[in-house]
């Protein structure tokens, strides 16, 4: 069983759609959003767990492997190459009963011998595959994250055998390998996009007869942000303006990465007309342009007219008719 119900977190079922999912997804985000929830820990981990539920059931190859081996389903491909292999040896061991029973064996003999050859040369450790989130703030600047990641290591017990004595290790149950808790900082570079993808060499797992550690592979996820839609570099908003700045001319506030910007509004400005702010967008990764910020102005109609006010739009519109 998974330690996680990605379907239960999203709040579908298992035979939801795409397009289920993605609306699942999209309604919880905005509501357990951190600047819909500034401080709040609880929210600000829902909203993680929902990210990284949307991650695996909105990807089709990564919901199938979900599906049939839960929260393992980041070793899919090994477990197959591994279940071919037992399929090889069950075939000439029958006789003396050493086929897998279940999905923990095979994954006893991955982890056990995968770094292994038939010589016992050096071989390389597996990779690591993990996920990053990002808000868009924070991947508009340059940051240094610490990550936790369990690594697979070579049981102390055993020193990797499996065995101890000639019988089948206690601590690594034969595995070879024991799980470790490790803290590694990552340089993120700004401008990155979701999906971008970060490698960190040698983070991942330990080799076999000094053969080199594997590589830690980051899959970059950015955050939905409240204000801005990001397309490339550019990011897109929308901004309220009253009626008489959209006739009259005047100026607004436009909100930024880094701070509201004031935008001059010209006489006559029509409605959802867009403007655009050179260099107000995202930096492009490894360099030091910046795309551009789109600003579409929505005017505000005003309300609860006063006796005045009123009297004021209807000489308005008997010197404008239609």
């Amino acid at each position: 069983m998974a330690e996680k119900d990605y379907y239960k977190i999203l709040g579908v079922n298992k035979n939801a759609t795409e397009k289920e999912i993605k609306q699942a997804y999209r309604s919880l985000a905005r509501k357990y959003h951190p600047d819909i929830n500034p401080g709040d820990k609880a929210s600000e981990q829902k909203f993680k767990t929902i990210n990284e539920a949307y991650e695996v059931l909105s990807n089709k190859d990564k919901r199938q492997k979900y599906d049939r081996f839960g929260d393992q389903w980041q070793y899919a491909d090994q477990f197959a190459k591994a279940e071919e292999a037992n399929n090889v040896r069950a075939a000439g061991n029958r006789q003396r009963g050493q086929q897998f029973s279940n999905f923990g064996d095979i994954f006893s003999d991955l982890f056990g011998n995968l770094n292994t050859d038939a010589a016992g040369h050096p071989q390389h450790g597996q990779d690591i595959y993990s996920s990053i989130e990002l808000t868009l703030e924070e991947a508009s600047r340059e940051q240094t994250r610490t990550i936790q990641l369990q690594e697979q290591i070579l049981c102390a017990a055993c020193g990797g055998t499996g065995k101890v004595s000639k019988r089948r290790c206690g601590i690594c149950h034969g595995s070879g390998r024991t799980e470790s808790l490790k803290r590694i900082e990552v340089k993120i570079p700004r401008g990155v996009k979701d999906g971008s993808k970060i490698r960190i060499a040698q983070q991942g797992q330990e080799g076999y007869a000094g053969g080199l550690k594997g590589d830690l592979y980051l899959t970059v996820k950015i955050s939905p942000h409240r204000f801005f839609e990001r397309k490339g570099d550019d990011l897109y908003t929308e901004i309220s303006v009253p009626l008489s700045t959209m006739l009259l001319g005047g100026e607004a506030q436009v909100p930024s990465l880094n701070g509201n910007l004031v935008l001059k509004i010209p006489a006559e400005t029509q409605n959802s007309k867009v403007f655009r702010l050179l260099g107000k967008g995202m930096p492009h990764l490894g360099t030091d342009k910046y795309g551009s910020l789109f600003a579409k102005v929505k005017a505000i109609l005003p309300t609860n007219l006063t006796k005045e006010e009123r009297q004021l739009f209807e000489r308005l519109q008997s010197l404008r008719p239609v």
